[in-house]
């Protein structure tokens, strides 16, 4: 059987644990929110035009809520 290697820390390879003064922040901040918001409406939206009848403006809906909005929120 090996003996345990002593001595050794990983002090070094850590970040430094020093969090005065810092808050913790939430997964999704209040742009993101907003932009998360504004496409799911965009999807909304889309689905209904799309219900309605008129292809052409639900595609133009529904790809700038999944193609730009949605990734700009994650992005924010």
């Amino acid at each position: 059987m090996k003996k345990p290697v002593q001595g050794h820390s990983f002090q070094g390879l850590m970040p430094p644990g020093d969090t005065k003064g810092a808050t913790r922040r939430g997964l999704l901040g209040p742009r993101n929110i907003a932009v998360l918001a504004a496409a799911t409406g965009c999807l909304i939206v889309g689905y209904l035009v799309l219900q309605a009848g008129s292809p052409s403006l639900a595609a133009v809906l529904l790809v700038v809520g999944y193609c730009v909005l949605f990734p700009l929120a994650i992005a924010l």
